[in-house]
């Protein structure tokens, strides 16, 4: 490991990132053969072979998926520490940001940071991966450099700032029945097939408990893993669904539907901006934070 240094450690953070020698130079702006040597070197001092060939392309041993956060974490590390007392000069900014996101924030939200992103820092790429196990070590490890979504998390070395506060309305094509009605009543609902988004496959929500008290029940005739998927077979049947209302006020139309408010006390959604404590003062970091909030 004495062989190694910090711009090793860059070639090793693109090879995993990319999955290959040719990307990882165009990314690093190295040559193909200085990229390669690189690669033997890191496999000399890490005694690994990094990356194996997996029919056409590379795939990282499990030894490169185990230490690829921890070198992630470190090159951020070192990043925040060079450019602690430097200004940073967005425009020359060369960075991948790697944000955890669910689909229905990512849908709205997503768009818009890529475009106040782009307009003064072309050289940043947004990297936006979806949720899965929802863990804290991610952010710790690197993994990931923000997590956007719904909820808290109680740690203290993980920050957090709300961005926005988001209802749940409810989505019906617009040649349906239901959709005549500026707002459906909670017995209109009742009365017609409800499509449901759960990652984890659940059909019951805040929704069936204000029904319940009502003395009514409605029936969950699909389970989306999305929300974006609840949106396109609401558009091609006659289901009801609940979306985020920025989802639905910004596609809404342009795929022939219409949303209304439920009529009921349904808690609202905070979304949330979540990062690491080592990245606090990070300044590109921090632009990105500032970014993705005025992009709001």
């Amino acid at each position: 490991m004495s062989e190694l240094d910090l711009n090793l450690l860059r070639v090793f953070d693109a090879l995993l990132a990319e999955g290959g020698v040719t990307a990882a130079a165009e990314r690093l702006q190295l040559s193909i053969p200085a990229t390669s040597r690189a690669l033997g070197r890191l496999r000399r001092a890490m005694n690994d072979p990094i990356l194996v060939r997996a029919g056409r392309g590379m795939a990282p041993t499990p030894f490169a998926l185990r230490t690829a956060p921890r070198v992630r974490s470190l090159l951020d590390e070192a990043a925040a520490l060079i450019s602690a007392d430097r200004e940073l000069r967005i425009a020359d900014l060369r960075r991948t940001f790697t944000i955890r996101i669910n689909d229905g924030i990512a849908a709205t939200l997503a768009a818009a940071a890529v475009e106040a992103t782009a307009a003064v820092a072309p050289g940043v790429t947004l990297r936006f991966v979806t949720e899965g196990t929802e863990s804290i070590e991610a952010l710790r490890d690197g993994s990931i450099d923000l997590d956007i979504g719904a909820g808290e998390i109680a740690a203290p070395d993980i920050r957090t700032t709300l961005l926005y506060r988001e209802q749940v309305v409810g989505i019906v094509r617009a040649d349906s029945p239901l959709g005549k009605h500026r707002q459906p009543t909670l017995a209109q609902l009742c009365r017609y097939p409800h499509v449901s988004s759960s990652r984890r496959g659940r059909t019951r929500g805040p929704l069936d408990d204000v029904l319940e008290a009502a003395g009514l029940v409605r029936r969950v005739a699909a389970v989306v893993p999305t929300h974006a998927v609840a949106v396109l077979l609401v558009a091609t049947s006659d289901h009801v669904g609940l979306v985020p209302r920025r989802l639905a006020e910004r596609y809404g139309s342009g795929l022939g539907l219409r949303w209304f408010s439920i009529p009921a006390e349904l808690p609202e959604v905070e979304v949330r901006l979540f990062w690491h404590a080592r990245l606090d003062a990070d300044p590109a970091q921090r632009w990105l934070r500032d970014t993705i909030r005025g992009a709001l």
